[in-house]
């Protein structure tokens, strides 16, 4: 299966394309630069690959929860070029991206993602190790406050991770949780070549849709809506 991928709901700007072999990908970590770079990036990976738009079975788009603006400049062009290749899209979560590949290169059996989502909080997932090796959601991705994730101890899971740049962000987090945790990774933002099974899967699994019913994992309705008070 041909598939394209693209993230951009974070600092990192991402792109993979996979044909269940070797994948081509491009990923840059830089602020406010995802309007000129990911186009450009698109087109050398398909180079790369030799692949043309028509040759994909569907694209796969990083949906959030992340950066407004970064969303919505994955969704735009992922959109743009379904619609001028007659393809549908794949949207997959972002943080679970994060934990797929941290899956990938440890033995972790439960990873948890946060990520920056200002306003003193963060976007949040926590994922078990599927018998495929990809992320299952132990819950629903949420907003979560700098506290204790009460979720996490209802779910016992061995070797359990945190990822993500969040962690980083907000050390109150960190420190709040730190009881919860065997060891914290170095993988901060979604790589596109790990949306590429997740996607896979979602088609599978017949979640891929048409590129006018995407709809962004905002989680927040609104930007300036005040934080909750709560934990979770």
């Amino acid at each position: 299966m041909k598939l394209l991928a693209v993230d951009t709901s974070s600092l990192a700007c991402s792109v993979a394309f996979g044909d269940g072999g070797a994948v081509a990908e491009r990923h840059e970590e830089q602020a406010r630069e995802h309007t000129r770079l990911l186009v450009p990036m698109i087109r050398d990976v398909m180079a790369a690959a030799g692949a043309a738009l028509r040759d994909l079975d569907a694209i796969v788009l990083g949906n959030g929860p992340g950066s407004f603006i970064g969303m919505r400049i994955a969704a735009s062009v992922a959109q743009g070029l379904a619609h001028a290749a007659g393809l549908r899209i794949v949207p997959v979560s972002s943080l679970a991206a994060v934990a797929a590949q941290v899956f990938d290169e440890t033995d972790a059996g439960e990873v948890a993602v946060a990520q920056d989502a200002h306003m003193n909080e963060v976007y949040l997932g926590a994922y078990r190790r599927g018998a495929d090796g990809l992320p299952v959601p132990v819950f629903p991705e949420c907003l979560h406050t700098q506290a204790h994730i009460d979720e996490l101890d209802e779910s016992p899971a061995g070797k359990r991770v945190a990822a993500g740049f969040g962690w980083q962000r907000y050390p109150g987090l960190a420190a709040a949780n730190e009881d919860l945790f065997s060891a914290t990774s170095a993988v901060l933002y979604p790589r596109a070549r790990w949306l590429l099974p997740l996607g896979q899967a979602g088609i599978g699994n017949g979640l891929d849709v048409s590129p006018e019913e995407i709809v962004p994992a905002y989680l927040r309705a609104r930007v300036a809506e005040k934080p909750a008070d709560t934990g979770s």
